[in-house]
Parts: structure tokens; sequence; C-alpha cells
């Protein structure tokens, strides 16, 4: 089938181009154990840009994208965050990204495989048309099942369902580890059984945490534990500036504090944070992308002792002085994406939310007439808007809702 999309490439001047290309339609499998089938044909409504696909950008400048193709191509469709429609049953759906040969394929082991829409060997979003595994197109609310054209708003927050899906499953997997880390030090401080130290020492994960990073993962992340842990102290460190849109976002919405470190030294950093708690923190989430995250936490001494470290940031390198680490007891993890279960609920939280507030738009002729600039100088660009979205088919888009 032939169509219209935005694709990267190997080369090192022009890595992401808009053109007409051939789509190919092998057949997958959501889990390991199920059917292989065809994929269906789906019209891509609204997409969002995510940092995922500026890093495969630059990695096709780099000739590093060889093994992301899909099978016997040279290409690959970008974009794996938003909304289609499905002909076939008259209505809209949320791709679900990952599957593959595995039993869970955010935690594949050796012997299996995954493949990711839009981002690792199956093609995505920013297509006029494209073919999905039929299991892997979720169904929206059901108020919203039959509208034939989704109000605006709707699809705004719902483009942020694969990084909130990701917040969920970051919480469950702090729950699980927090829990395992701390029950027996619960249960010999308040003399309880078992059950309910895991219990106490799950929530007592997160009674001190630090979000280091105020991207879109740091904020779901900090709105999963809000919504779960209300007694929660969640202070946001991030370079932005107090009157920022997103400063006062999380402000109202999450009921956090936030504290802005632009002009600040990491010692400067690591005493106003120990500061606002009167004490080390319980968890410290990573999100900026940055090194100086596990620096503040470990070299500065904002984690305390049996705290856990979440490093949710892609890049920088996690680093730690074993003496002080083990002693204090420390964990830390890194687990990133989600399972089907995830992206329901992202779903279902999202469509009742005030995220689309953070969305604002690129129009499809500009971004498809320059979509490197348009990357480069106003989706990830200094001042750029939490999250950048583009109405691909207008035809199905309220824009007065």
């Amino acid at each position: 089938m032939k169509t219209n999309a935005t694709y990267f490439v190997n080369d090192e001047k022009e890595p992401l181009r808009y053109g007409e290309i051939n789509i190919i339609n092998p057949p997958r499998q959501r889990l390991r154990g199920e059917e292989i089938k065809e994929g269906v044909k789906a019209v891509p409504v609204f997409c969002g840009f995510c940092g995922t696909d500026f890093e495969l950008m630059k990695m096709g400048r780099r000739n590093a994208l060889t093994s992301k193709f899909p099978e016997n191509e040279k290409r690959l469709i970008n974009g794996h965050e938003g909304v289609v429609w499905y002909p076939d049953e008259n209505r809209f759906a949320i791709v679900l990204i990952r599957g593959g040969d595995s039993f869970d394929p955010t935690r594949f082991t050796e012997d299996e495989t995954y493949f990711e829409y839009g981002c690792d060997k199956a093609d995505g979003l920013f297509s006029d048309e494209n073919y999905f595994n039929p299991d892997m197109l979720l169904r929206l609310p059901e108020k919203y099942g039959k509208c034939e054209r989704l109000p605006l708003s709707i699809a705004k927050r719902l483009v942020f369902c694969d990084p909130y899906a990701c917040a969920i499953f970051q919480h469950e997997r702090m729950c699980d580890i927090g829990s395992a880390q701390n029950f027996r030090v619960v249960m010999a401080r308040d003399k309880c059984d078992e059950a309910t130290a895991r219990k106490k020492a799950e929530n007592e994960t997160f009674l001190k945490t630090v979000i280091y990073g105020l991207g879109t993962t740091g904020l779901f992340i900090g709105d999963q534990i809000r919504r779960n842990h209300p007694d929660a102290e969640i202070l946001f460190v991030a370079r932005s500036g107090e009157d920022s849109d997103k400063v006062k976002f999380v402000r109202e919405n999450i009921k956090s504090d936030y504290l802005s470190v632009s002009e600040l030294t990491e010692k400067e950093i690591s005493e106003k944070i120990i500061g606002c708690f009167g004490s080390p923190c319980s968890c410290f989430v990573g999100t900026s992308g940055t090194e100086i995250e596990s620096r503040i936490a470990f070299e500065h001494g904002v984690l305390g002792c049996n705290g856990i470290y979440d490093s949710f940031s892609l890049g920088p390198k996690v680093t730690f002085d074993t003496m002080p680490f083990g002693f204090k007891n420390h964990v830390i993890l890194s687990s990133i994406n989600f399972t089907q279960k995830h992206m329901e609920q992202a779903i279902k939280i999202l469509s009742e939310s005030r995220f689309d507030e953070l969305v604002e738009l690129i129009d499809k002729d500009e971004f498809i007439s320059d979509p490197i600039g348009a990357y480069e100088n106003k989706i990830y660009c200094k001042g750029a808007p939490v999250k950048t979205a583009v109405i691909w088919n207008k035809k199905y888009i309220d824009e007065d809702k």
C-alpha cells in the first residue's frame, strides 16, 4: 500500500523525510502463545511528538538506525503517541505500542523478541494510513465509542497515553521494590505481621519523594504518586522558572513543591532539597536526562538510608561509591515501558484529566514541509511546550470541543 508519511533513514544531512512510501504488513503477535495476525488498516488522526523520535533522528545522522528498521526495509515511520481511526469497527483507538514473541514485552528475556510501533522494527503513526495488529487497537472510554469526530481536548489528553502508561508502570515497580526493600524494618519497628509491614513499607517509600526533571515522564510519575499516596511529600526539581506554565500546573494539580535550580551549584541544590524535607528523601526519581541526578542523590547525600533510586533517564550514567551505598542500604531500579493493563489504565485516567492544557499544536503543513526544522526549532528547542502534537487528519477531529 502506498501512503504519505514522515520516516527516518540513515543519512547525515536528511535523516527525517516526508513523502510517499510503501507500507508493509507483516504478520505480528501481541504476546507469546497468541495467534500471529496480519495487521488491519487504521487512519492516524492525532499524533504527538516524543523525545524518542528526536533521538532516533539523531541516530539516523550517525548511521545507527539499521537495527530499528522493519525487516528488509531501510526506513522507519516515526510516531508512537496518538489516536487512530479503525474503519473496520467504526471507532477510535489507541495503539498498544509494544508486542512480540514474549510473555511480557516490557520484561522480555534473552530468548524472546519484541517490536514497537514507530520505534523499533515496526512502522508508526506519522502516516496517512498504516497496518496494526487488531488485538493492539485499544478502545476509548464508552462515551467516545460511537462518536465520529473526537473532541480536540480529548485527543490532546490521549496523546499522553504512552508516557502516562510508563508512569503507571514505574509506580508499580517502585511499590514492588519499596515494599520488598523495607518491610522487615517496618516489622521490627512496629511489631506487626509481614502483610501489614509490606503495605506500610510500600506507602512509606514515597513519604519524601524527589522527582528530578519536569518533562512528561516526571510529571506523570508525580501524578501517579499523588493519586495513590495522598500523604506523600513530592518535590519537583528542574531548571524551569517558578512562573512557567508547567510549574504552575504541578503546584495546582499534583499539590507538589517545586525547586528551580537553574542558578544553583550541586551542593546548593542538595542543601535546598534536604531543607525542603527537613531530612534526606526516601525516594529519588531521575527523569532529567543528566548525570547530575545520581551525584545529587548519592555523592551529596540527598537519598536517605534504605531509600530507592528510580532511574528513568535514558543516556546518563548512574554512579555511586560502593561503601556508603552498601551501608545506607540503597536500591537502584531502572525499568521502562508498560503492559496493556497500564495503557488501558492510562486511557481511563487521561480522559478525565486536565493534561490537555499542556499540549500545543503545530500545523501539519508546517511540519511536513520541514520536519527536521520543526523538531529542532519548535518542538525540542528552548522554551518549547511540554508536549507538541499535530492534527494529522482533520476529518476526524472536532476542533471546537
